[in-house]
């Protein structure tokens, strides 16, 4: 089967500083670096890894053929990769010396997505493929559509949150995944309780503490595993890629769960975004660790 994302590419540009600057105050930086991120980038670098078919849907600009290239080489199909007139998306990080982050993101060529290009993309979907969806590009509702007429099983990160965004694209997904903070959000925009939100799977992360789906099954939770962060840019996006790729091999969700909380834990204890994604075995190393 194949993992199908309509997502984000961006350069990431990572700041050290030794706390996170309060409004009006400036932070002289410790260290500097740039690498491939971009939420759509960071979920597929995590499912190839993870061992799945990632096609990837996307944009750059002229500047962008790096990150292309850096795709590619963790494995990641780009033919559906197109180049702009719009510069290619980036973030500005700065991260602290717990590894919390601030960010800022520029969408560039993330917002220059094109139907036509969308559609042939899809063209090779089949029944029970999965489409990964995220709230940093364009045509998002368009895709998930034409994603669910052909059988796929749609899941999206509603990231950055965006309520009217999840309003919109409800009716056409199978799974949502969200943080807590964004859970809640959501839940009072829409006026409902926070285990009763309009889809049939919820995947909802608690950041260290594990996550909890719900779905027809019933409901999972599965814990976090203690690390020491360094940095946690990219952890949500790391956890989901390699979820779906556990759903696309056929794992119980608990087991999917299991296998992403080891990839996003392994994750957190390196800098930087995509760059710093562990592949399978390593991951299955850690775990396998942990029950010694």
């Amino acid at each position: 089967m194949t993992i199908f994302n309509l997502g984000s590419i961006n350069a990431d540009q990572f700041y050290g500083v030794p706390r996170l600057p309060g409004p009006g105050e400036t932070v002289a930086a410790t260290a500097r670096h740039t690498g491939l991120g971009g939420k759509g980038a960071n979920q597929s670098v995590a499912a190839a890894r993870a061992g799945a078919r990632v096609a990837h849907i996307g944009a750059v600009g002229m500047d962008g053929g790096w990150a292309v290239e850096r795709l590619r080489a963790y494995g990641v199909d780009v033919r559906h990769v197109a180049v702009t007139d719009q510069p290619t998306g980036h973030a500005i990080i700065n991260v602290d010396g717990a590894g919390e982050n601030a960010i800022v993101i520029f969408p560039g060529a993330n917002r220059a997505q094109d139907r036509a290009r969308i559609d042939a993309a899809l063209a090779e979907a089949r029944p029970g493929d999965i489409l990964l969806l995220q709230n940093e590009t364009s045509c998002v509702r368009d895709t998930a559509r034409l994603a669910r007429a052909k059988g796929c099983r749609v899941i999206y990160s509603a990231a950055p949150f965006d309520a009217a965004a999840v309003r919109e694209v409800a009716d056409h997904i199978d799974m949502l995944v969200l943080n807590a903070v964004e859970a809640a959000q959501l839940a009072a925009a829409l006026g409902v309780a926070g285990d009763a939100l309009p889809v049939g799977e919820v995947l909802v992360t608690h950041g260290a503490d594990g996550a909890v789906w719900r779905g027809d099954a019933g409901i999972v939770e599965v814990p976090g595993i203690a690390v020491t962060a360094v940095d946690t840019t990219g952890a949500g996006d790391t956890y989901l890629g390699y979820f779906a790729a556990g759903l696309d091999a056929d794992l119980p969700v608990e087991e999917a769960m299991r296998l992403a909380a080891g990839a996003a834990a392994l994750k957190v204890t390196r800098p930087g975004t995509a760059d710093a994604i562990p592949a399978r075995d390593e991951v299955e190393a850690f775990l396998a660790d942990r029950k010694t």
